[in-house]
């Protein structure tokens, strides 16, 4: 676990979610933590503190026992992302999510978007879902990495070359996460091609935001796969210019007659 010892943006962000979910605090965490609005992109709750309030009090009330980690943490002007892993009722369920937060100038929360996935313990790599390196190093590369990263989304994601990935992705060292991926390259492209033949080839639509430090870089985009439409987190860890490993968090996005607020973008 990366630690969590950081700016005020990452107290405050961490904070709404470690004292107001994982505490039961809901009230207090959003006094101290949230601003003049809260902007709620989590489509089953609605925007502002009474919104967050009246998900989660039904939500504590069902799930006594709560531990909730965060994994990563990782900074960029005013957003903050965390990678989160949940176990609910002593493992009752288990989740993975990934959280964005914006923040204003007094570095309190006043937007968040997340994703949610169910955690599987079974992987193609053998590597968890949330496992690996967590270090922020190589401050003085972030503008360069977050440039490879746009590309390798544009070029690889977008417009689906995916024979061009040697130029993103390390040959040497690339760790997966994703549950049905293995490791390296011929990993990434096994896994592309065996969505493609069970008729649910993968296409990003658009990466709605992309924050990095140093040697992480999150983007947050529309997906598709077959006919369904999803919101996911991509976390990638590089080293010399070159993506070394990848996390990811997916959600199905609901009909907008599901929504609570404006949506997941």
């Amino acid at each position: 676990m990366q630690s969590l010892t950081g700016t005020q943006k990452i107290h405050h962000a961490a904070g709404l979610y470690l004292e107001g979910i994982r505490d039961g605090k809901v009230w207090e965490a959003l006094n101290a933590h949230t601003g003049a609005r809260y902007t709620q992109h989590s489509t089953g709750v609605g925007d502002g503190q009474q919104g967050f309030a009246d998900f989660f009090g039904p939500f504590l009330e069902r799930n006594p026992v709560r531990h909730i980690e965060v994994v990563r943490a990782i900074e960029d002007g005013p957003y903050v992302f965390l990678h989160v892993y949940q176990s609910l009722n002593n493992e009752e369920s288990r989740w993975v999510t990934g959280d964005l937060f914006d923040t204003d100038e007094s570095d309190r929360v006043i937007e968040h978007w997340d994703v949610i996935q169910a955690y599987e313990t079974e992987t193609k790599s053998g590597r968890t879902m949330t496992n690996g390196a967590t270090a922020i190093e190589d401050l003085d590369k972030t503008d360069a990495n977050k440039a490879l990263v746009q590309a390798f989304c544009d070029t690889c994601l977008i417009r689906g070359e995916a024979d061009r990935a040697p130029e993103f992705l390390s040959a040497a060292e690339y760790h997966q996460h994703n549950p049905g991926a293995g490791d390296g390259l011929d990993g990434f492209e096994a896994f592309a091609a065996g969505l493609a033949a069970r008729g649910e080839a993968m296409r990003y639509w658009k990466v709605h935001k992309l924050i990095g430090q140093g040697n992480f870089v999150v983007t947050l985009s529309h997906m598709q796969m077959g006919r369904s439409h999803y919101c996911v987190f991509d976390i990638f860890r590089l080293k010399n210019g070159r993506i070394v490993e990848h996390w990811d968090v997916i959600e199905k996005i609901l009909p907008p007659e599901e929504w609570n607020n404006q949506g997941k973008f």
